[in-house]
């Protein structure tokens, strides 16, 4: 008599780095796509908005979380280099007249040599030295953005270009949105195979233990920095997307806060998760959202004579945002994606789910 294998293990190591677990995760992934694609058919420019949002948004959050979650780094001027990935491609584009959709790609590049060189320091840096390392970073970007008027328009800003295919203009929310879509998929796919590799591997061996990983003989220095131009180049893409969604990119736009929205989309998501980028990028932009609906609910109510709120009411949009980041520090430490895990298996082993 044959008895079936108990329990879920993998036999091998290609079926354990597998990036769909069981089938089920597979075809659930390709229907969620595939219903997306009608996205456009049943949803408002408004909510598509907010769909392109959580898109580009997405894959700068997941470009940090390679550099943060997976290799251990610290990174406070990510959106200093979303910012050299819009200047980068609306400069392309006007300059050599290279098509929309070969900048994008063209702009993340150029986004990961500027990251290259800001991350050397990572070589001999890390902890608190680094993290001022790169606030360097942004304040030098930030500076550069304003003075360089060839290059960003200075304070005036620049004008975009919608993004152009066989003829046919991306420039409304039910077309672009499809653009935005693939990128996403593209730049996750790319991202989920990266940690299967060596290379993947090694950086996440940086992160847990950089003497092991020293011993084993893996170049520190190498992979340190190959992750802050991995995560420039994610950033790069994302800040292309976002530029030729606007048609206008502003020096204002790249600042402190900006960078500190990304770090919480990481906390928030999970750190080292590649489907918890998506995860608090989501969260990051529907949750403003949703604070100022109902602080508009709220304005002029009773609670609102009672507290004597007046205008304040306003700002639980920004406070929102440090409140969250709080909450999930105290309560959820490792993220969305680990309690959408938890959820899983709780319903997968139910009734005996302890």
């Amino acid at each position: 008599m044959s008895l079936a294998p108990a329990g879920e293990f993998h036999p091998s190591y290609r079926a354990d780095m597998t990036i769909f677990p069981t089938k089920n995760s597979r075809r659930a992934l390709m229907l969620g796509i595939f219903l997306l694609c009608f996205a456009p058919l049943v949803l408002g420019r408004y909510e598509l908005g907010l769909l392109i949002n959580i898109g580009f948004m997405g894959i700068a959050a997941l470009g940090l979380n390679i550099l943060v979650g997976f290799t251990g780094q610290i990174s406070i001027g990510h959106a200093a280099f979303f910012g050299v990935g819009a200047f980068l491609s609306a400069y392309l584009h006007e300059r050599f007249h290279i098509p929309v959709i070969l900048c994008i790609p063209l702009a993340g590049l150029g986004t990961a040599v500027v990251g290259l060189i800001f991350g050397l320091p990572a070589a001999r840096l890390k902890g608190l030295y680094l993290a001022i390392a790169t606030l360097a970073a942004q304040f030098i970007l930030e500076d550069f953005f304003a003075r360089a008027q060839w290059f960003t328009g200075g304070v005036a800003g620049r004008m975009t270009e919608a993004v152009e295919l066989f003829g046919v203009k991306f420039d409304r929310e039910e077309s672009y949105f499809y653009v935005v879509l693939a990128f996403t998929i593209i730049m996750f796919v790319m991202a989920a195979n990266l940690m299967r590799t060596r290379d993947g591997r090694a950086l996440i061996a940086v992160r847990d233990h950089y003497l092991s990983a020293e011993v084993m003989g893996i170049n520190l220095a190498y992979y340190r920095t190959l992750s802050f131009a991995i995560s420039s180049f994610y950033a790069g893409i994302a800040g292309a997307l976002y530029a030729h969604y606007l048609f206008f990119v502003s020096v204002e736009a790249f600042n402190i806060l900006f960078s500190i929205q990304f770090l919480a989309m990481v906390i928030i998501g999970g750190l080292g998760s590649v489907m918890g980028s998506l995860m608090g990028a989501a969260f990051m932009v529907l949750m403003p959202e949703g604070v100022q609906a109902l602080a508009d609910l709220l304005a002029g109510s009773w609670i609102d004579r009672t507290l004597k709120l007046g205008t304040s009411i306003s700002f639980l949009r920004e406070m929102a945002i440090g409140a969250a980041i709080i909450l999930f520090l105290v309560f959820e430490p490792d993220g969305l994606a680990h309690r959408w895990k938890q959820i899983k298996a709780y319903w997968k082993l139910y009734p005996f789910s302890h």
